[in-house]
């Protein structure tokens, strides 16, 4: 996975500074070894970027850059893009049909653990009310739960220290609060701006 990843880096490296429209495609390809060639990651752990809201993937691209958001994987990658790069990547992905994981939706008793958290900490006032997110606010409906669980820790201890307010919200919940949101929120799926399963 390293060698494949250090490619990658250096494919990127090698393309022109300027991400034109003719070589967008060229430079998602290298995203598609990871995030999936239809949009369903490799992992569990790689989050969905089909779909994903445009200004959240480029805010993220451009922490990856700069290192304020840490990943072995992709800080490699983003050092090698320009700023231009990064927002042709977040409106290429931004159009792509976010894909259906079929993830099973949480039962009744892990739904009320869920609400009960996400209300504490009011995580509609940005991801909005179906968790779709907007602008530069990530969707997480029907993200991956392993990575939403993932990421919701990583906050909480800290080690995802490019939004040190999601870092004090995720520390005002218990872990297995966080566990049961992430569960909720992966089995949800907007279609047709409401929820569908």
């Amino acid at each position: 996975m390293v060698r494949t990843l250090l490619v990658a880096a250096l494919m990127l490296a090698s393309t022109a500074v300027v991400a034109q429209e003719s070589n967008v495609e060229e430079l998602a390809q290298v995203c598609s070894g990871c995030h999936g060639e239809n949009g369903v990651p490799q992992e569990k752990t790689t989050p969905i970027i089909w779909g994903q809201n445009e200004g959240y993937l480029y805010l993220q691209l451009r922490d990856f850059k700069k290192g304020s958001r840490k990943n072995d994987m992709m800080g490699p990658v983003a050092e090698t893009l320009e700023k231009a790069d990064m927002k042709a990547l977040a409106a290429y992905f931004n159009k792509k049909t976010w894909p259906d994981l079929q993830q099973p939706s949480a039962p009744k008793d892990v739904t009320a653990t869920a609400m009960e958290a996400i209300n504490s900490i009011a995580c509609k006032g940005c991801h909005l009310d179906q968790f779709q997110g907007d602008g530069t606010t990530a969707r997480l409906a029907g993200q991956q739960r392993e990575y939403l669980q993932n990421t919701m820790l990583a906050f909480r201890d800290r080690s995802r220290g490019n939004n040190p307010g999601m870092s004090d919200l995720m520390n005002a919940a218990t872990p297995d609060q966080l566990k049961a949101i992430a569960q909720y929120l992966a089995g949800l799926q907007i279609i047709g701006g409401t929820y569908g399963r």
